[in-house]
């Protein structure tokens, strides 16, 4: 008796292919992680500098009255502290969420 097209969409479905992360496959992953570890220092530093324009613009605005300017470094300001914290996180975040993927059955 033929399966029903249904019935072989979910069997294929649940197949599993048997593939998981493992380190140590492929010759220059050290060096992969010393370059994107290079990369996420990069932009730490880059959000420093972000973060103390933003806050002089905040400041000079407020202290010359320029609400438009001011608005700018509080915003700019924000967006430098969420990129902090974007950067600093994003292993754990990566984590989490591969963690969390490879409960999925």
């Amino acid at each position: 008796m033929p399966i029903p097209l249904a019935d072989r969409a979910v069997v294929f479905l649940a197949y599993d292919p048997g593939i998981s992360p493992k380190g140590g496959g492929l010759p220059g992953l050290a060096v992969l992680k010393n370059v994107v570890n290079s990369i996420n220092m990069f932009g730490i530093i880059a959000v420093v500098g972000a973060l103390a324009v933003s806050l002089g613009v905040w400041a000079w605005g407020h202290h010359t009255g320029g609400h438009q300017a001011e608005a700018n470094g509080k915003k700019g300001a924000v967006v430098a502290a969420g990129a902090a914290l974007g950067l600093g996180a994003a292993n754990g975040i990566v984590a989490f969420f591969s963690g969390l993927g490879s409960q999925v059955h």
